[in-house]
């Protein structure tokens, strides 16, 4: 049965465009959705496949991985783990990566799952339901500094510490937060000022989600892996939501994308550039008007230049 949560592909066409690439189109190539969500980029990706073509799809939420399953088609296979598992891919074996990233609205929008601040639900965030400690779990033990940290540090929050200290205060009159409305609740009592239109909690779920899935540190890993796996000119096509994300992976590609010298050997060839950054889109007006959650939305697309030594 379908679920009642849907999601609207963000820059489906673009994406799917931009991952074939315009000046060589490989049909029959083997390429990756590293966050298959609920399917619509990998639908699009098997519909411009050939007949030997093959599409590798990844996710952790159990509830995606099940919307996968009934995709009927032997060109497609789906993993139960997260993209920071690209490195087990074939060398050289790709000729596109697609990463989509962030949460999908069914995540958001199920109560059950803890992501919202709109809804009231068990405090659990995590993309991979069936391991890991919740939200709420972590919570329970963290200490003040840790909790300010990850506020900071993951939420871009200027309120950390308030935030941590009434965490802590709470949990020790109390007892542990355990709902998203509890959550809510106590950064809506202890920030009082905010941008117009943004919700005072925002930051802090944002932040509390991207540290208990280990978000930015998997990015990291699953780009460095896309490096060997992406074959001569093969694409590399990323979707991003917040600057913290946007930040890794602009950096990744202009870091890759120039000579790179070793101050030890200056005599020494430099290291050829692996990457050439192809183009940078940002969420078209109509699509914004029709899906507002697409925003913030930055696809960044790169080209693999050299063969991995």
């Amino acid at each position: 049965m379908e679920s009642a949560w849907q999601h609207t592909t963000v820059l489906l066409n673009e994406a799917v465009e931009a991952l074939f690439g315009d000046s060589v189109t490989r049909p029959d190539a083997h390429y990756v959705d590293a966050t298959f969500g609920r399917g619509g980029h990998s639908r699009l990706i098997l519909d411009r496949l050939g007949l030997h073509g093959r599409l590798t799809a990844f996710d952790k939420d159990p509830e995606a991985v099940a919307a996968a399953s009934r995709i009927d088609d032997p060109r497609f296979s789906i993993r139960h783990q997260g993209f920071a598992h690209l490195a087990e891919l074939p060398a050289c074996g790709v000729a596109g990566v697609l990463m989509d990233l962030g949460i999908s609205s069914p995540q958001i929008d199920n109560p059950a799952r803890g992501f919202s601040f709109r809804s009231d639900g068990p405090l659990d965030m995590r993309m991979d339901t069936t391991r890991g400690q919740s939200v709420a779990q972590w919570l329970a033990a963290a200490t003040q500094l840790q909790i300010a940290e990850v506020i900071r540090d993951y939420g871009e929050e200027r309120f950390a510490v308030p935030i941590a200290k009434a965490i802590v205060a709470r949990r020790q009159d109390r007892g542990p937060l355990a709902t998203t409305a509890e959550l809510a609740q106590l950064v809506a009592g202890t920030v009082k000022t905010r941008e117009a239109g943004q919700d005072p909690a925002t930051r802090t779920f944002q932040a509390f989600r991207i540290f208990i899935n280990g978000e930015l540190e998997e990015l990291q890993q699953a780009l460095e892996a896309s490096l060997d796996i992406l074959q001569p000119l093969g694409r590399l096509v990323v979707i991003s939501f917040h600057s913290l994300e946007d930040r890794i992976v602009k950096q990744f590609i202009a870091r890759n994308s120039r000579e790179a010298f070793d101050r030890r050997a200056p005599f020494a060839q430099p290291r050829a550039m692996k990457l050439r950054a192809v183009e940078r889109v940002k969420t078209p007006a109509d699509e914004v008007k029709l899906n507002p959650r697409s925003r913030s939305a930055i696809m960044r697309v790169a080209e693999r230049t050299e063969v991995p030594a």
